[in-house]
């Protein structure tokens, strides 16, 4: 059995500050007004221009540039995200996936459930004692979804059968494509106080990363 932490990696290539994004924004935009002539090479006409796009509400300009990002995080987050139905998606299938081969070390691989943790509101009250204790509690239940699964699999029966057994702290792979406009909507969602925490645990790192290498865009969230 393996525990791991949560991450995530942009995948789509940004720009050097990411003034190349928002040039390629204010392109598409000023076609609407042909006011192409009033772009400048430095990018701060861009900025301005996608400033007020967003202030505005006109936001149908930035679905323009589209941004993937692959996630690992447990079966539960990666359940929420799919919902997200203006957004493609590509997920590790637990079908076709038999972690008892090797290139899976032969073991099952779940989301550390501790991270959630300092996420949650609930656990503020908890002293550390409390806290292990139920670490200890979800990592047992853990082990004993990973020695089920094993011997079904071992018995005979086939991944997407045996998956059955594996709980929602099981880890998945996930690449979300979406344009800027729905990723605004993902990440307010996802990382209000109210979002599931361990959705949180990796949605405000990835909007704090955004807000740096795509200015103007994610800003106001």
């Amino acid at each position: 059995m393996k525990i791991i932490k949560p991450s995530y990696e942009i995948l789509t290539p940004i720009s050097d500050s990411g003034i190349g994004e928002l040039k390629k924004i204010e392109k598409v935009g000023r076609t609407c007004y042909k006011s192409e002539d009033r772009i400048t090479d430095d990018g701060e006409s861009a900025r301005n221009f996608v400033s007020m796009l967003i202030k505005n509400g006109h936001e149908a300009m930035i679905e323009h540039s589209t941004l993937s990002v692959k996630f690992i995080v447990d079966r539960g987050v990666s359940h929420e995200l799919v919902r997200h139905r203006e957004a493609s998606f590509a997920q590790e299938s637990q079908r076709y996936c038999n972690y008892c081969k090797e290139k899976f070390g032969n073991e099952v691989t779940f989301i550390d459930i501790r991270g959630g943790f300092e996420y949650d509101n609930k656990c503020n009250n908890l002293s550390l004692e409390e806290l292990d204790c139920l670490f200890h509690t979800w990592k047992f239940n853990m082990y004993m979804a990973e020695i089920s699964y094993i011997h079904l699999i071992e018995t005979g029966i086939s991944p997407q059968i045996a998956r059955s057994v594996l709980p929602n702290s099981t880890k998945t792979e996930i690449i979300i494509t979406a344009n800027y406009r729905e990723w605004r909507h993902v990440l307010k969602l996802r990382t209000a106080k109210d979002a599931h925490p361990q959705m949180r645990e990796i949605m405000i790192p990835l909007l704090k990363e955004l807000k740096t290498i795509i200015p103007v865009v994610f800003d106001d969230i």
